[in-house]
C-alpha cells in the first residue's frame, strides 16, 4: 500500500486538455532509465558550468516521456501553487474546440475577468497581441498567468469574440484561489458536486458536502473537465463512496504499489459519476474504482486517457523534473492509458444531466 507520503507526491495531470502527439516523440524509454538518464544528464551540465534544467529537458525530450516536463525553481514553485489552488491569473479556465478554437469554458466569480464582462462561451481570440487559435491549452494557461515572473497586478490584454462581435479588455492579474469544489442540487432533489480538479484539500471538501446532504438524496459527482491533479486527493474522495478496498494499483519504476480507501465512507446513497472527453488522469482513476467496485454508474462520454503517473526529482542546480514514473490501473486491472474510461451510458450534451437523475430514480433515489 503507498504511503500517505508517496501517494501525496503522486501527480496525475493538473490544468492542460492538450493530448501530446505521440508521433512527436521518439519510443519512450523505461521509466527508471528515463530518471536516471535526465539526473546524468543534469549533473553533467552543472559540473561544466552549464545548465542542468536545460540538459534535462533536452533528455526528457529524447525519452519519449510525453507528460514530462522540467521546471526552473520559480516555476516548480507557481506549479506547487497551483496544487495548492493558489495561482495568479484572470479567473478563466479554458478549453480547446474541435476546430482548434479557444472557448471560455468558466469564469471565476469576481475575478478580473467576471469583472471585465468576460462569459462562458466567449472565444479567445489572442492574449496581448499573440493569437492563440490553435494553441495546446497550457501554452494559453501559461499566457493567460504570466509565467514564473507574474505578479498580482501585472497587466495582460485579452481579445474575445462573442457572436461575431470582437472587444479587447485590458485586464489586470490577481491572486486567486481556484474553488475546485462547488456545490447544488438539482431539480429532483439530488445533491450534485462538481470537482474541477484534485488539489490540496479537494478531497475534504467533497467528504464535508456529502456530510451535510440530506440522508437519502442521491450524488452526482460530476468530474466532466476535471483535469487531475493530487492523486491523493482523488483516493480522499474515493474514501467518501466507500468502505476501505482498493481503488488503483500503480508501478513505480517496475516496483508495483496499491492505493486504497479508508474505511467508513457512505456506500447506501446512491452515485452516477459524470464523465466526458475532458475527463482525465486523477478524475479516471476515481471513475474507474467507483465503476470497477460497483459503487456507481458512470454516465457521460468516454475519457481522456491518460493512466501515466508523475513525481518529482529535485536536479543539481535546484530545478525539479516531473517525470512519468508508470502507470496505474483499475481494481479490475484496466489500463487507461490511450483507451480512456467507457462510460456505463452514454450521454452528451444536455441529455447528461436528465440521465443522470433518471438513473439515481432508478437506483433508489428520492424523485
Amino acid at each position: 500500500m503507498a504511503t500517505g507520503v508517496a501517494a501525496a507526491q503522486l501527480t496525475c495531470g493538473l490544468a492542460g486538455d492538450d493530448r501530446p502527439d505521440a508521433g512527436d516523440r521518439p519510443a519512450a524509454q523505461a521509466p527508471a532509465a528515463a530518471h536516471d538518464a535526465v539526473l546524468e544528464a543534469a549533473a553533467r551540465a552543472e559540473a561544466d558550468g552549464k545548465s542542468g534544467a536545460d540538459a534535462a529537458a533536452e533528455a526528457v525530450s529524447r525519452s519519449g516521456d510525453r507528460w514530462g516536463t522540467v521546471y526552473d525553481p520559480e516555476e516548480y514553485a507557481a506549479f506547487e501553487q497551483a496544487l495548492d489552488g493558489r495561482y495568479t491569473g484572470v479567473g478563466l479556465r479554458v478549453r480547446a474546440r474541435a476546430d482548434g478554437a479557444v472557448e471560455v469554458a468558466r469564469v471565476q466569480e469576481a475575478g478580473p475577468a467576471e469583472r471585465a464582462g468576460i462569459r462562458p462561451g466567449d472565444l479567445l481570440r489572442a492574449i496581448d497581441g499573440r493569437p492563440v487559435t490553435g494553441l495546446p491549452s497550457t501554452e494559453v494557461v501559461r499566457l493567460l498567468r504570466g509565467g514564473a515572473d507574474a505578479v498580482p497586478g501585472s497587466e495582460v490584454a485579452l481579445a474575445t469574440e462573442r457572436s461575431g462581435r470582437a472587444r479587447v479588455h485590458p485586464l489586470s492579474r490577481a491572486r486567486l484561489h481556484s474553488e475546485s469544489v462547488t456545490v447544488g442540487r438539482l431539480p429532483h432533489g439530488a445533491v450534485r458536486i462538481k470537482v474541477t480538479a484534485f488539489t490540496k484539500g479537494s478531497g475534504d471538501e467533497v467528504r464535508s458536502a456529502l456530510a451535510a446532504a440530506p440522508g437519502r438524496a442521491g450524488l452526482v459527482l460530476d468530474l466532466r473537465g476535471n483535469s487531475g491533479g493530487l492523486v491523493a486527493e482523488a483516493v480522499t474522495t474515493a474514501s467518501t463512496l466507500l468502505d476501505g478496498g482498493l481503488v488503483a494499483t500503480y508501478d513505480v519504476r517496475g516496483e508495483p504499489r496499491a492505493l486504497h480507501a479508508r474505511p467508513g465512507g457512505d456506500t447506501g446513497r446512491p452515485v452516477v459519476v459524470l464523465v466526458d472527453g475532458a475527463t482525465m488522469s486523477a478524475a479516471e482513476l476515481l471513475a474507474g474504482a467507483l465503476q470497477d467496485r460497483g459503487r456507481a454508474v458512470v454516465v457521460g462520454s468516454r475519457t481522456y486517457g491518460k493512466g501515466s503517473v508523475q513525481m518529482p526529482t529535485r536536479l543539481p542546480g535546484g530545478s525539479v523534473a516531473e517525470l512519468t514514473v508508470g502507470h496505474y490501473r483499475t481494481p479490475s486491472g484496466r489500463g487507461l492509458d490511450g483507451r480512456g474510461l467507457t462510460p456505463d451510458l452514454e450521454a452528451e450534451g444536455g441529455d447528461v444531466a436528465e440521465r443522470a437523475e433518471a438513473v439515481l430514480s432508478g437506483l433508489g433515489s428520492p424523485s
